[in-house]
């Protein structure tokens, strides 16, 4: 691999779910072996790195996220010979690969948890969270699951309940055992050692909980919003189940230990209490970056929103973040955004999210401007859908199958039936027609991606704002080898703006389209920007 250091300052990073990614054998299910395969597609798209969503073995109830085995990877995505030829592959083409790793709970199917359920004296019996019941039965406080109901279920093995932050079949690991945590760190280790190049970390702000049970606070009633009623659990502050100031224990220990290795890079996700970010993840501290919820939960696009976040974390010392509009969790962009069928929003967007200060992660299919997929009742696959269907179909469709080829059955993904529908509102966006007509928004984004690279503002700048209204976001990134003002309309309507452009500012020829500019002032037009260099 070339390169050193923090090559991740500024990289875009691809992310693959890799069951919804390519089929190489006909099973309906993506594999490692059709990652491999789409490898010179990966390296035309221009990024730097992969990260691939869990691979380990599963039950599968939450596809993936329950891993029943952290050393191995699963037969159903090709096996470990599968994945060392997959990673030996990428780096030949200098693509560096990151794991998606869950230490913050198990399968239930895990043999930790096997042993640790058989009685209260076993030598894991205290590697996860037990709890003896309410002496009327209930559960031990108030915590509730992000999957729906409390956050404990009952065993009469050990006659106490255990805790689950999401389902009942991922009881959460006690990283406050000296034993468990290094369990934790040896798994980390094991893949730094197999030749991996770093982590995203899942939940990363919830490996501690509080040691004394302590019921959770809840949001005021009239701080309430439409996203807190979403789930019930969201109806709660999380400030004793998770989030806790001592989490960044563990957060130092990976980094020492990562850190230890040379060019990794290890990354979290900090789904809850963005207010703490700055103090899980910095310059000599915590993770080397991480990402909230920020961008991802809002449905606004409003420029003040993204100027006010930067102000924010601008205020975190020491702080590299990754910015993100989008992941395997969430609706995708275009179809969060509202904006479904409207290829010259899918190129703001991409411009946009890559020309902020962070390092960018990039959900695959976004370089296509894939909406969300269709999902019927019969295709729900996802516990979140199964839940709420039809008041929200969960996580699926934003999971649906890539769409390779227009001709081919379900659009190149597999032979066989697929595990969840390829959507046909996808047929049009396939990336090999995208491929072949350089208007496309996939040809947009390689262009940008490798346009990018060259300018340091872009990659590695500062990042001031220097207008947020109600319509446009602009913003300066600095670096010492040059500037680059940013200026985005935010609307379907054109907005002229006055900004003081400096003098010898030159349009950068990558950049969305729909500007003009005079010394004084910019007019947009809908969803059009600007990107200006200067000395």
């Amino acid at each position: 691999m070339s390169g050193a250091g923090e090559w991740w300052r500024g990289a875009v990073i691809y992310q693959i779910y890799p069951r919804s990614f390519c089929d190489s054998n006909g099973d309906g299910i993506g594999d490692i072996p059709g990652v491999e395969g789409k490898l010179d597609y990966i390296k035309a798209l221009g990024v730097d790195a992969v990260w691939l969503s869990p691979v380990h073995p599963s039950p599968n109830r939450d596809f993936g996220y329950d891993v029943a085995d952290f050393n191995g990877v699963s037969d159903e995505f090709g096996g470990m010979d599968a994945f060392r030829r997959f990673v030996d592959a990428a780096h030949a083409r200098n693509i560096r690969v990151i794991l998606d790793e869950v230490l913050s709970h198990t399968s239930d199917q895990h043999p930790w948890f096997a042993e640790s359920l058989r009685d209260r004296t076993n030598p894991k019996a205290d590697w996860y969270v037990w709890a003896d019941p309410k002496p009327d039965g209930t559960p031990p406080n108030n915590w509730l699951s992000v999957f729906g109901g409390p956050a404990w279920s009952y065993h009469p093995a050990r006659r106490q309940y255990y805790f689950h932050k999401f389902l009942k079949q991922q009881p959460k690991l006690n990283l406050r055992n000296p034993a468990a945590r290094k369990a934790a760190m040896d798994v980390l280790r094991f893949w730094l050692d197999f030749g991996v190049d770093g982590f995203r970390l899942d939940v990363a702000n919830s490996f501690f909980h509080d040691a004394q049970l302590r019921d959770n606070s809840y949001v005021p009633m009239d701080k309430r919003t439409a996203h807190h009623w979403s789930h019930a659990s969201h109806l709660q502050l999380h400030d004793r189940d998770a989030n806790l100031p001592e989490n960044r224990e563990v957060l130092d220990e990976i980094r020492a230990l990562v850190d230890g290795y040379k060019d990794r890079f290890v990354f979290g996700e900090f789904s809850e209490a963005p207010e703490l970010i700055g103090h899980f993840a910095g310059a000599g501290h915590g993770l080397h970056s991480g990402y909230t919820f920020t961008f991802i939960d809002d449905r606004t696009f409003a420029p003040q929103l993204f100027s006010d976040h930067f102000a924010f974390l601008d205020q975190q010392a020491g702080l590299w973040p990754c910015v993100t509009f989008s992941n395997h969790d969430v609706r995708r962009t275009v179809s969060r955004w509202r904006q479904t069928g409207n290829p010259q929003f899918a190129k703001l967007a991409l411009a946009l999210l890559m020309s902020l200060k962070g390092t960018v992660l990039l959900y695959q299919g976004e370089e296509l401007g894939l909406p969300d997929g269709e999902i019927g009742r019969g295709d729900v696959r996802d516990p979140v859908g199964e839940l709420y269907y039809p008041y929200s179909k969960g996580r699926d469709p934003c999971r649906t199958p890539m769409p390779w080829q227009p001709d081919a059955p379900h659009l190149g993904f597999t032979t066989g039936k697929p595990w969840l529908p390829v959507s046909p509102t996808h047929a049009g966006l396939t990336a090999l027609a995208q491929s072949r007509d350089e208007r496309s928004i996939l040809s947009f984004a390689r262009r940008f991606i490798r346009e990018r690279r060259a300018i340091p503002a872009l990659v590695t700048g500062g990042q001031e704002t220097v207008l947020a209204d109600d319509g446009v976001f602009a913003f300066r990134r600095t670096h010492a080898h040059g500037q680059v003002l940013c200026v985005f309309n935010h609307t379907p309507a054109q907005q002229r703006r006055t900004i003081s452009i400096p003098a010898g500012a030159r349009a950068l020829g990558f950049g969305p389209a729909g500007g003009t500019f005079d010394t004084g002032s910019v007019l947009l037009e809908p969803f059009g920007g600007l990107m200006l260099a200067h000395s």
